[in-house]
């Protein structure tokens, strides 16, 4: 049996935005995140907006020493939340998962809440894994049904 290589989290590198900017790109995953993809500018410019807000935790997700994708944490309406968004070549390996733990290793901020596309079934099971509860579903600012989720406990050291 092949060995499974680890999933490791390193800060996000300039060198690392075309593989994340071409993740993004991919149509099926938008549809199941009900997320546009952007321009190669917008996408840069949105990065550069994160990188210089302290509030902003970024993280490339590495499998197999290859930028799989980016699990992320942040500000928004008064609450911290947390993204992530895995490559589709690297879906159904237990990596989102595996990346998400051990961000909420690094980001203990509780409570930490996630939304999540109604449609988007995987990311909510990773979700789930992960600890977090469903504690409501709403409709988001761009008229995605969504759920929301909510991670209260921090994990044992």
């Amino acid at each position: 049996m092949v060995p499974i290589p680890d999933v490791v989290l390193r800060d996000v590198t300039e060198a690392d935005l075309p593989v994340l900017f071409e993740h993004q790109l991919d149509p099926e995953a938008n549809e199941m995140a009900a997320f546009p993809a952007r321009d190669w500018d917008a996408f840069v410019a949105h990065w550069g907006e994160s990188s210089g807000d302290e509030t902003v935790v970024r993280k490339a997700v590495l499998f197999g020493g290859r930028v799989a994708g980016n699990v992320v944490s942040f500000e928004r309406y008064g609450e911290r939340e947390v993204g992530y968004w895995i490559g589709r070549e690297y879906w159904g390996k237990g990596i989102a998962t595996k990346a998400l733990s051990a961000f909420l290793d690094h980001d203990k901020t509780r409570p930490l809440y996630a939304r999540v596309a109604k449609q988007n079934v995987a990311s909510l099971r990773v979700l789930e894994k992960c600890g977090f509860a469903i504690t409501g579903e709403g409709t988001g600012a761009d008229g995605v049904e969504e759920v929301v989720l909510e991670l209260t406990a921090v994990p044992a050291a």
